[in-house]
């Protein structure tokens, strides 16, 4: 069994924001893998599909961002799931709009929500998915920032930066985070220019 974790905040009004990119890549691949029979489960909604005949839980935690690890690490005690099968996606102010990095493990990175899921596993070992939203514009704070629905403009860019995703969550799954890291991390040009054809290694 995998399990995949797409951050956000439950509620309508933060459905559209920046903060809740994991939210909707976690839709996407439920749509995916025809998983739609989302139940509330440990303080989370979650769906069960099938991949290959791999079972795969997508889960959506309720908590708010700041407290994920209280949905996550009941969810993985539950179903006694290794952390090497688990993978996180959220939003990532360092990386350019739409800018995708997958990558093995490491810190939060000032991220609360991945903060709390390491507060609350005992480990950083685990596979990310990092979407970028980019910094805030002057002035702005950056509760403001994540918390603010995108432009039209930038939810379309989002939106395809999303759905390239989904095929890379598929990889991950069967093949495992090096090999999709290989195959949609791009390579960096010569120059070690950043790519920017919207995923990025």
């Amino acid at each position: 069994m995998k399990i995949f974790v797409g951050l956000g905040n439950p509620t309508p009004e933060y459905a559209a924001t920046k903060h809740n990119v994991g939210f909707m890549l976690a839709d996407l691949l439920a749509e995916k893998i025809s998983a739609d029979n989302w139940r509330e489960k440990f303080n989370a909604l979650v769906a069960e599909g099938f991949l290959d005949g791999e079972k795969i839980l997508i889960v959506k935690p309720q908590t708010f961002m700041n407290l994920s690890g209280e949905a996550v690490a009941p969810i993985m005690n539950f179903y006694k799931i290794d952390v090497a099968n688990l993978v996180v996606a959220h939003d990532d102010m360092d990386l350019p709009l739409g800018m995708i990095r997958l990558r093995p493990k490491g810190s939060g990175g000032g991220h609360h929500g991945v903060e709390s899921i390491i507060q609350h596993i005992g480990t950083q070992n685990f596979p990310r998915v990092r979407i970028g939203v980019g910094r805030p514009p002057k002035f702005w704070t950056v509760n403001h920032h994540v918390l603010s629905p995108f432009t039209q403009e930038d939810a379309d860019k989002i939106s395809v930066a999303l759905e390239e995703l989904v095929p890379a969550m598929l990889c991950i799954f069967k093949e495992g985070i090096n090999n999709a890291m290989n195959k949609f991390n791009p390579k960096r040009k010569k120059s070690h220019e950043e790519s920017d054809n919207g995923i990025d290694g």
